[in-house]
């Protein structure tokens, strides 16, 4: 099959740090060409693919200031459909932005993974596209009523990138970037209350929520920042960790960073909301959790927990291999299909009615600071 995957272009892929989304394009990818196929990658110049690699960005947008978002992103998509007749089929990774060009295009059957949706607004347009676009969720729990899916396809890892240990450490560890909804103000409160020390690795997406909300409890010692980390850096620090803080203020997505905890052995201390308890196995991988008195009254716990078993739930579920797997027959699919099918009356009734007030679920809703909750 001659296959077009279309990553983001924030970061090259794979990223060095911080880049699901660049991450999961570029691990589709190269899944997709260990198996055979003839993948082209569209990303950013320098990224690192061992097939055809096409580039309209030099290099990740939040790498250089100076290059404007829109128009790269433009180009980006643009380049794609411009050599859209050389494919069987395209897999978007890029949100809703490609699927208005396949609107106006002959190109092949067109298959978008959601990761995830960032305001209402964004819904008008997957709805508008579905007649063009096949959809996949990275969950189960992150689907919206008003559109049809072909599959749920878990986000995969490689297992061997990651440094197994299997005796626990003696710190828990944020993970990510600092937002409102990743909730490392609740990770400080959690720790605090615990009386173990946190270690914070993240890129600061929020500069104010991190000068209100974090800053003011980092002192080097029990609560540290270690700032954005790399490869090593970052595989160190989670497989060393006693278990990652995962206590989300909204419904996780998916949450790449809790399967890379675990394929270091470290479980993960989770809200029990979202993508999350798909994921985490209470009391085998981790704990979900309902608020931070819950969250305090696990951390005891979590060096009793085996880590061979959060290392085999990954090895189970979570590998690239999987995620191929599952696109493979996604692929298959599609490409049986041609079209995606009409929508059903219930999916039309969501999307016609209710859609905007119930989908203000996916806003960004900053929360209270004192709050103990997680929803």
């Amino acid at each position: 099959m001659r296959l077009a995957v279309l990553a983001a272009i924030s970061w090259p892929a794979p990223p060095p740090g911080y880049g699901p989304w660049e991450q999961i394009a570029y691990n589709t990818a190269d899944g997709m060409r260990r198996r055979g196929h003839d993948v082209t990658l569209f990303a950013t110049a320098n990224s690192q693919f061992a097939g055809t690699l096409v580039s309209a960005a030099p290099v990740g947008l939040n790498e250089d200031p100076a290059l404007d978002n829109e128009v790269f992103t433009a180009l980006h998509i643009g380049e794609l459909f411009k050599r859209a007749g050389e494919f069987d089929l395209i897999h978007n990774h890029f949100d809703w932005k490609p699927m208005t060009y396949a609107l106006a295009t002959n190109a092949p059957p067109l298959v978008t993974t959601i990761h995830g949706f960032s305001s209402p607004q964004i819904l008008a347009a997957y709805y508008a596209c579905a007649r063009r676009s096949f959809f996949c969720s990275i969950s189960d729990a992150d689907r919206d009523p008003g559109l049809s899916y072909l599959a749920t396809t878990y986000n995969g890892i490689d297992p061997e990138q990651f440094t197994f240990k299997d005796r626990p450490g003696e710190y828990l560890v944020f993970l990510g970037r600092f937002h409102p909804e990743k909730g490392a103000h609740l990770a400080i409160e959690i720790a605090k209350r615990a009386g173990v020390r946190l270690k914070i690795a993240a890129i600061a997406q929020d500069a104010e929520y991190f000068r209100t909300m974090v800053a003011p409890h980092v002192d080097g010692d029990r609560v540290q920042f270690l700032g954005a980390i790399e490869r090593e850096a970052r595989d160190e620090l989670l497989s060393n960790a006693l278990a990652l803080v995962h206590v989300t203020t909204r419904p996780e997505r998916f949450g790449l960073t809790m399967i890379e905890a675990m394929a270091c052995g470290t479980p993960v201390l989770g809200a029990r909301m979202g993508s999350i308890p798909e994921i985490v196995v209470d009391g085998v991988t981790g704990f979900l959790c309902d608020d931070v008195a819950d969250a305090v009254a696990r951390v005891p716990q979590l060096a009793s927990l085996d880590r061979r078993a959060c290392r085999a739930r990954v090895q189970a579920e979570f590998t690239i291999e999987r995620m191929v797997d599952r696109y493979c027959a996604v692929y298959d699919r599609a490409l049986a299909l041609g079209i995606p099918p009409a929508p059903t009356p219930q999916e039309l009734q969501w999307r016609a009615h209710d859609w905007w007030d119930r989908s203000m679920a996916y806003t960004d809703i900053p929360p209270k600071p004192h709050s103990l909750a997680f929803r």
